[in-house]
């Protein structure tokens, strides 16, 4: 049998990445695979939703007020277990939960990190098997290692990241994480049960075709919003046409798809819901983090996603991202 060496699996790209780091104490990278076991975990239930009774509502709504799926559930308490389980988090927050966990032990309180994470994205999804995701962001502290994380070691600004990624259920399941080197891609092998490596120093260009919005709340829009969906569909470009549409309902599948094919990812604030319905911790920033880190843009329509100080875990906020050149064109009619 012949080994393809070519192929390098998430556990062998972040031990060479080590050794470019000689004091480096390895703790991220653990942490980093933690997340990918708790993620391959999560892929073996959502391939089996509909044999086994994991579809459906669990019966209940979360913090959010949003109905919660039995999968929404499974999730988190994989990756709250693999984490609190591990060497590598001194705590967490989640989309599911009231509030942050401190893993207050005597070795997780020697962890330099804490994490946050939506553990099922687009869980509206689940039941019509349509694309479904995790998004998570990584801090390092900012209280004293050796006790208890604090909270706020969590309400900290997205510029603060040290390391944000997302997992794709979708035709293939895809583990994207980006630190201040890159944003690398990885692809869930199922002959060996791996992420491998093969979207390496992913790049978002800076224009695209497509633009991604719900056009059901158009009239809720600000006016200004409502310009320039007006000219994603009249611009006429060098190919003769307009942007196309492309919305799935499932931030990371529509996120994913325009941070690998270029185009702008639009969550605006409505009459209804002026601060917007995306959370600001564990859903725009860390895709904020990852596409800046691709060379892409976000914002809230005002200011940089990054910038934002946060004064709530389940803080909500507007959202615009994706390429620079589209970004470029919006923001230039909201300012106008």
């Amino acid at each position: 049998m012949v080994i393809n060496r070519k192929i390098q699996t998430l556990d062998e790209f972040t031990i060479q990445q080590l050794r470019n780091f000689p004091k480096a104490t390895g703790e991220l990278s653990n942490l980093l695979r933690d997340i990918g076991l708790a993620a391959k975990r999560v892929n073996v239930e959502v391939n089996k939703a509909g044999l086994v009774d994991i579809l459906g509502d669990y019966g209940s709504t979360n913090v959010q007020g949003e109905e919660v799926k039995k999968l929404d559930v499974f999730a988190n308490d994989q990756f709250m277990g693999v984490l609190r389980h591990g060497i590598s988090c001194a705590g967490i927050g989640s989309e599911e939960l009231e509030d942050v966990v401190i893993f207050d032990d005597e070795i997780s309180n020697q962890s330099k990190y804490v994490c946050l994470f939506d553990p099922l994205d687009g869980s509206s999804n689940i039941d019509v098997n349509v694309s479904i995701g995790t998004i998570f962001s990584i801090y390092r502290r900012v209280s004293e290692v050796g006790k208890p994380a604090t909270k706020e070691d969590f309400l900290q600004p997205g510029n603060k990241q040290v390391a944000a990624g997302y997992v794709i259920y979708g035709s293939s399941t895809m583990l994207v994480y980006a630190t201040k080197r890159g944003v690398n891609g990885f692809t869930l092998d199922p002959s060996i049960g791996e992420f491998t490596l093969s979207n390496p120093d992913m790049k978002c260009p800076d224009l695209g075709k497509i633009y991604s919005v719900n056009h059901g709340n158009f009239f809720q829009y600000d006016k200004r919003v409502q310009d320039y969906i007006d000219v994603c569909q009249r611009k006429n470009k060098t190919n003769g046409g307009p942007y196309t549409q492309r919305y799935i309902g499932s931030m990371v599948s529509d996120v994913h798809r325009n941070l690998v094919k270029g185009g702008i990812f639009m969550y605006p604030g409505t009459t209804d819901k002026p601060n917007g319905k995306l959370r600001l911790m564990y859903e725009c920033n860390p895709f904020a983090f990852i596409v800046e880190k691709a060379g892409g843009v976000a914002t809230d329509g005002k200011q940089r996603i990054l910038d934002i100080q946060p004064n709530a875990i389940h803080q909500r906020t507007p959202f615009f991202i994706g390429s620079k050149g589209m970004m470029d064109e919006l923001e230039s009619i909201l300012k106008s």
